[in-house]
């Protein structure tokens, strides 16, 4: 698509400057996460688990859902019901399968026109409302309106691609994905991307949740694994006012002479930047605990809770309960972290906690 190339090419000056600045942050941590690989991978389980949850509760959430965390976890947990009453818990059902799917099998999900209603279908396979639509592009107008307190519209917010246009415009957005992520930077493609699958809204309901794992996906798939245990849903539900204000903004100038979408770039790459951070944030000493396996907790919560804080292998075995060759291979690894010190030698060996 000439329109999407020339706004990226439209990208100028000081604006240009910051984008690359914050892209160069990001890369910075995909290239860190990607050497260091320092989670063990029971670790990286529970992180990504967590992450699950938290995005679906979100995504939702941005969309109206009432559901918690806690509420999301519990489904979570009891996922192999398959019937859930509300639709809220529809809802958040069909998304954390789908999440998870994306997140476990994102390299052999390419970006193309039938994935993307495989993803709204399966995102939506609970929710008996939607069961007519789910899977299929909108036949009916979608208009984002303006209502005043007694509901009734008082003007159009945003008029997105009619219906007899969407397969279109999904299948030429598809094109031009496939032949620039390789040219251009996978960032500054999938912003782009993002926005004009809102801007065509091609669905009845769940654009925007269909958007959100859409990003996952072209994150994962373009190498940004940190993204795996952080929640750019969860950035954005926190900035939710901030979202709909710059994305509502930037769609005035769609389609038009002058697109400009530097404010939505900017908007999309602080959210990516904020989720490195978050990852920069886990890998500290400070916040190591996530880093720790339930067992490694387990001792380590143990070893917090002694009186005078000294301790040996055989108090840690008999306080916990796990078993002798585990204890002394987690003791290693919280010497190896400076969590602790070795006192003495043999089998007078005692442990102690560093405080400072």
């Amino acid at each position: 698509m000439n329109r999407l190339n020339k706004r990226i090419s439209s990208l100028y000056g000081s604006i240009t400057e910051k984008i690359y600045s914050i892209i160069a942050e990001i890369d910075a941590v995909k290239t860190s996460w990607r050497i260091t690989n320092s989670v063990a991978p029971q670790v990286l389980e529970r992180l990504t688990e967590s992450a699950i949850i938290t995005s679906t509760g979100s995504s939702n959430r941005i969309e109206g859902n009432r559901l918690s965390d806690e509420e999301v976890k519990s489904i979570y947990q009891n996922i192999n019901i398959k019937k859930f009453k509300t639709r809220d818990e529809q809802e958040v059902a069909g998304y954390i399968e789908t999440l998870q799917f994306v997140v476990n099998n994102y390299a052999e999900i390419s970006v193309s026109e039938s994935n993307v209603l495989w993803l709204h279908k399966e995102m939506l396979k609970y929710c008996d409302k939607d069961e007519r639509h789910r899977g299929h592009y909108k036949i009916g107008p979608n208009r984002v309106e303006d209502r005043n307190y007694g509901g009734k519209v008082v003007g159009i917010v945003f008029d997105p691609t009619p219906p007899h246009l969407v397969r279109k415009e999904m299948s030429e957005l598809i094109d031009w994905y496939t032949e620039t992520i390789s040219l251009k930077h996978p960032l500054i493609v999938i912003a782009n991307f993002v926005f004009e699958y809102l801007a065509i809204h091609p669905f009845q309901d769940g654009n925007g949740r269909t958007s959100r794992l859409l990003s996952n996906l072209m994150l994962l798939r373009n190498g940004y694994f940190f993204t795996k245990i952080t929640s750019h849903e969860q950035i954005i539900e926190s900035n939710k006012a901030e979202y709909y204000r710059v994305l509502n903004h930037t769609q005035t100038t769609w389609k038009t002479e002058h697109e400009d979408l530097s404010e939505w770039i900017l908007f999309f790459l602080e959210i990516i930047r904020t989720q490195a951070q978050k990852i920069i944030e886990i890998m500290e000493k400070d916040n190591f605990e996530q880093l720790l396996s339930e067992k490694q907790l387990v001792v380590w919560s143990y070893i917090l809770g002694l009186q005078g804080g000294e301790f040996s292998r055989r108090d840690v075995i008999s306080g916990t309960g796990i078993t002798a060759i585990t204890v002394e291979s987690i003791i290693k690894k919280l010497l190896a972290m400076n969590k602790i010190i070795r006192l003495g030698q043999g089998r007078a060996t005692r442990y102690r906690q560093i405080t400072s």
